[in-house]
């Protein structure tokens, strides 16, 4: 295992996180190793292949977690040079302002964060800019104050979309455009125009881009950030270990399996971990000494705990009408998100996933609730469907965790009923509206007017927790900077470092949040 040359950063990971703060970075002329443990994603048709993405999980990573009671179950992670984001849906929201703030939930209490949204404000202005975010703020009468409007207008609804925000206006609700970040130039109608990179097709949520027009973490920052000289990328880099100096102070030592198998030691004066929040804490668990036994920057026994990953739900209603929307992921409403005229604690937002086509849904048959009757063929029930996207806040218990088997595979602990009367108030007012927005036609489906699932323990995609942030280090694994309490030059950027989540998609933050770390980075390396 031979040293390879001295760094001023190491970062490992590329996603939302480590992806942005390597481009923050870049020009600072500083010399930054990117760690990465895939490849970059093969482009080729399956790229936007149903069958090939969803069913047959292609792209998703060959390992088994387990779950509390040992049985192993596929995580949906993708091991591939701009992290999930190349699967993400590209839905950028910003945290509401009481989301940093304690909040009172029916299931308990969600934890205030160590910095204000004012602190971070500037931050997700700049997140939008560099993400190409699409969207109008003002639109959402219950979002926190900004700074700048988006830099890009929002991408326009399709007729039925746009019919389901007239119904939704007129039952006295405030729905509003998703901000989402795609590379997209449209005309005087909405269409993508000629020199548009965005198509408006129907493969933006779940799939990878092969035209390169979603804002993932590949194409908005590691590329950039790759043509500065000082840069450097190794892939297939699966980073095993970090070691620290004799006293523990320091890490010193990066210990990476390389494509050839071979290890390979890395060194750098600040070492940054982003592989999402289960592997980031798995890979501090992993590097215990004797001087860290229960694992780097957990002192405080925090490490791996408060796990959270939203309390989601996936609806598909059926409208009378056929539903010819080919980009659907253009609305979003958040009249409930803190709470509702009858539910004193908050229930969480409801948007647009991108449409459904019938073999995704026949993909999914076994999981959905609601009869799928044999006489309504799965492309029927795909023409007529419109699909939302349910979320509410799960809170982080410390028993929900990460933890590392005799043999280091990873067992992942949680509780499935965590916090979701919110989230069940909510489907039942979506539920309830149905009539009015024209999806209750019974005879379409005979036994239920809705389709609805909730996401197995393998749902990763909204992963945070696990190396949370705060002042206080017997309580937290990180400052306010992110840097271990334990260690001098240890930092966390993805979204481990979260106390609690919110109930938006949690990217846009992470990615904030990587701009202010690196911006602190390039001070404390000057």
């Amino acid at each position: 295992m031979g040293d390879a040359p001295h760094y001023d950063v190491i970062i490992i990971g590329t996603g939302a996180g480590g992806g942005t703060l390597a481009h923050r970075l870049a020009p600072s002329g500083k010399r930054v190793l990117i760690l990465e443990r895939g490849d970059y994603l093969p482009r080729e048709r399956d790229n936007w292949d149903s069958t090939a993405v969803f069913v047959r999980a292609k792209y998703r990573a060959p390992e088994y977690w387990l779950d509390r009671h040992g049985n192993a179950f596929p995580p949906e992670v993708n091991y591939y040079v701009g992290g999930n984001t190349k699967f993400y849906g590209a839905a950028l929201f910003r945290l509401r302002p009481q989301d940093f703030g304690e909040l009172r939930h029916h299931g308990g209490i969600s934890p205030a964060w160590p910095l204000r949204y004012e602190d971070m404000e500037p931050y997700y202005t700049q997140a939008e800019h560099l993400y190409r975010v699409h969207g109008r703020h003002g639109e959402d009468p219950f979002e926190g104050p900004w700074s700048e409007q988006y830099a890009h207008p929002p991408v326009e609804h399709e007729p039925r979309i746009q019919q389901l925000s007239g119904d939704l206006e007129k039952q006295g609700l405030h729905p509003f455009h998703l901000p989402i970040g795609v590379d997209l130039l449209q005309d005087a109608n909405g269409r993508a125009t000629h020199f548009s990179a965005c198509i408006r097709c129907n493969r933006v949520d779940g799939f990878p881009c092969l035209v390169r027009a979603k804002s993932d973490a590949q194409v908005v920052c590691v590329e950039p950030a790759l043509e500065h000289p000082n840069v450097e990328m190794i892939t297939k880099a699966r980073v095993t270990r970090l070691d620290t100096d004799p006293a523990g102070r320091s890490v010193t030592g990066v210990v990476a399996v390389l494509a050839d198998e071979q290890q390979a030691r890395f060194s750098a004066d600040i070492v940054v971990v982003a592989c999402g929040a289960v592997n980031s804490a798995a890979l501090l668990l992993a590097s215990a000494n004797d001087r860290h036994p229960g694992g780097l920057a957990n002192s405080s026994g925090v490490v791996g705990r408060h796990y959270m990953r939203h309390n989601n739900l996936a609806l598909m209603a059926i409208s009378k009408e056929p539903n010819d929307t080919e980009f659907q992921k253009t609305l979003a409403l958040h009249d409930w998100y803190l709470g509702a005229d009858d539910w004193d604690y908050p229930l969480g937002g409801i948007q647009m996933l991108g449409k459904s086509d019938a073999e995704q849904i026949h993909g999914e048959a076994p999981r959905w609730a609601g009869a799928v009757t044999p006489d309504m063929p799965f492309e029927v029930l795909a023409h007529h469907a419109v699909d939302f996207w349910l979320c509410g806040e799960d809170l982080p218990h410390p028993g929900n965790r990460v933890t590392l088997d005799g043999d280091g595979r990873i067992r992942l602990t949680l509780d499935e009923d965590n916090n979701t009367a919110g989230l069940k108030r909510l489907r039942h007012k979506l539920q309830h509206m149905l009539g009015h927005l024209g999806m209750h036609e019974h005879h379409l489906l005979p036994h239920s007017i809705y389709l609805h699932k909730g996401m197995p323990i393998g749902a990763t995609a909204h992963q945070a927790g696990t190396v949370r942030f705060g002042t206080d280090p017997a309580s937290s694994a990180l400052d306010v900077h992110c840097k271990a309490h334990d260690l001098d030059n240890l930092y966390v950027v993805d979204t481990s470092f979260f106390p609690s989540i919110g109930a938006v998609n949690p990217s846009l933050t992470a990615m904030a949040n990587a701009l202010r770390v690196g911006d602190h980075l390039v001070e404390r390396l000057a």
